[in-house]
């Protein structure tokens, strides 16, 4: 059997749990027969090793901030090699912070260009990670548990907590799997939303995945982009053949500009519009393989999707070629039980969660929103 390998990032700002929930992760997941790999901060170890931006200038931090990213490549592929001598066939590593996270820390530079320098794109660096989880600071929310005591290398004030936790946020928007873990309940409740969503990603079978879907007007993507943050990618979908009625198969090219990765994906169906979802990346050979099991009595789904954080809720908006009146909002739950903040600057016409015609397999089928 095919070993499963799940690689994560842990990220969020200060004081935001991050310690106690790698315990957690490594605890659940080794009681459900897993090999579960912590790959420690890189900043935290190179700080407390007495190295750190020698003056404040941009130079400084840039460079700091590359030294940062060479060592956190350098282990990310010593774990690629451990991996493969580890017997268990199922595997979970998580990053605390990743790749991405060096964009927070440096203001008014392309980060594009900094990339490149480690042969890296935003969309490449993006897909090193299935899932990417931020726990949000606790100077947002709960002000009363914020403290810096559990760790040596940082030293924000609740307001520089927030920003920092602002702009972690939007280095990693767009990616496929990326969720917010705020302060909305107690942090047990925080943890208890973590596993879920972990759970969610890997195909556990306890708690089952869900969504809310939102037929929108078409948006004044002007007026959004003054309010939020907005990443747009592109996006080609093909369904392929499958056997089962109730399992969805697809494969996916995404990407920022003409940048993709590639992923297949499964979904099975249960009653009451839940799901589980199983997703991996794949080569782009895999993917003209599998192109050649295209469903060809269905169109091929062609779009732009435009993430972006609303009050520490991750949306997806799609906008597709075939409807200038109409477009699609999605958030992806744990549960359909949670209660969805939509913007303000969000048209809704209504509530299609439920609704089979507003599927993307039945847009395949149809051609038109």
């Amino acid at each position: 059997m095919s070993k499963k390998i799940y690689k994560f990032v842990l990220t969020g700002g200060p004081c935001a749990g991050k310690t106690t929930a790698l315990t957690t992760i490594n605890n659940v997941f080794t009681q459900k027969g897993y090999t579960v790999l912590i790959v420690p901060e890189t900043a935290t170890e190179i700080i407390l090793s007495g190295v750190h931006p020698w003056d404040s200038s941009p130079k400084a931090v840039l460079d700091f901030e590359y030294a940062i990213t060479a060592k956190q490549i350098l282990k990310e592929d010593l774990y690629e090699k451990i991996i493969k001598t580890i017997p268990n066939d199922k595997i979970l590593v998580v990053y605390d912070r990743g790749i991405m996270d060096a964009a927070a820390f440096m203001p008014g530079e392309n980060f594009s260009d900094f990339l490149s320098q480690f042969s890296l794109t935003k969309a490449t660096a993006m897909s090193r990670y299935d899932a990417v989880f931020h726990l949000v600071t606790a100077a947002k929310g709960a002000i009363e548990f914020y403290t810096l005591a559990n760790n040596a290398a940082r030293s924000e004030t609740p307001s520089q907590a927030i920003l920092a936790d602002n702009r972690t946020i939007n280095a990693w928007n767009g990616h496929p799997h990326f969720r917010v873990l705020d302060n909305s309940t107690d942090f047990s409740g925080k943890l208890n939303r973590l596993i879920a969503e972990i759970c969610s990603c890997i195909g556990e079978p306890v708690p089952i995945e869900g969504e809310r879907k939102y037929l929108i007007e078409y948006p004044d993507f002007e007026a959004i982009s003054k309010q939020v943050n907005l990443i747009c990618l592109n996006i080609v979908q093909t369904y392929l053949h499958s056997s089962n009625k109730n399992v969805e198969r697809r494969i996916r090219q995404r990407g920022i500009g003409n940048d993709f990765t590639y992923y297949y994906t499964e979904k099975r169906y249960f009653e009451g519009g839940k799901r589980i979802e199983f997703e991996k990346k794949i080569s782009i050979k895999e993917y003209m393989q599998l192109s050649l099991e295209a469903d060809t009595s269905l169109h091929q789904i062609i779009k732009k999707r435009y993430c972006f954080i609303y009050e520490n809720q991750y949306f997806e908006l799609d906008i597709y070629p075939f409807s200038t009146t109409y477009a699609i909002l999605e958030i992806e739950l744990t549960g359909l039980t949670r209660e969805v903040k939509l913007p303000e600057f969000i048209k809704k016409v209504k509530d299609v969660t439920l609704d089979s015609r507003y599927k993307n397999y039945t847009l395949a089928k149809l051609g038109t929103l």
